[in-house]
């Protein structure tokens, strides 16, 4: 994996300088700047209409209380296409501006996920899966009926742990400062 790297870094500067030489020996070189510049621009563009569709489409996923995978996916392939498409040269451009095609990504977001199907190292497991009767927030809201904590099977469940908490209760030697009803002065001073 290393060499690969260090061949793709080695390798398309090499493309891209050829690419840009011969290029400029048929149209000059000021028209082949401006191509650089133009397809800079025309990306940037197709970039920001398309980022900002993926995110309303995630947002609308998250608000039914789905993952957002497919959407995740087209903002990387986005993000990446998005720096392809700013790094001065015609191959960068080109795999920029394929990973702007949503065709193009849905048929590299197919092959990868097969990719990962047939590896040994990646194993998948959905728990919770299904339609929630009661709709996509509960009955009465995102909290559940009457504001209280939501069912469980009816979201996403995130665990987590308490750690550095203090109490209330911990915390006896302070409450002789709050005794006589003030809150105490942060210079010490009563």
């Amino acid at each position: 994996m290393p060499l690969v790297i260090l061949g793709l870094f080695i390798g398309i500067p090499l493309i891209e300088i050829f690419l840009f030489i011969e290029v400029g020996g048929w149209i000059g070189v000021w028209p082949t700047i401006a191509l650089v510049i133009l397809t800079a621009f025309i990306g940037t563009t197709m970039l920001r209409q398309q980022g900002l569709a993926t995110l309303a489409r995630a947002q609308a996923e998250i608000g039914e209380d789905r993952l957002p995978l497919r959407e995740i996916f087209n903002g990387f392939c986005l993000l990446v296409g998005g720096v392809l498409l700013l790094t001065p040269g015609f191959l960068t451009d080109a795999l920029g501006f394929a990973l702007l095609v949503p065709p193009m990504r849905a048929v590299l977001g197919q092959f990868l996920w097969k990719l990962l199907e047939r590896s040994k190292g990646v194993h998948f497991s959905v728990s919770g899966a299904g339609p929630n009767p009661r709709g996509p927030r509960g009955p009465r809201g995102p909290r559940g009926p009457r504001g209280g904590a939501r069912s469980p099977g009816s979201g996403p469940v995130i665990d987590g742990e308490e750690f550095g908490v203090a109490r209330d209760d911990d915390d006896d030697d302070n409450d002789d400062r709050y005794r006589n009803g003030r809150t105490p002065r942060l210079d010490g001073r009563n």
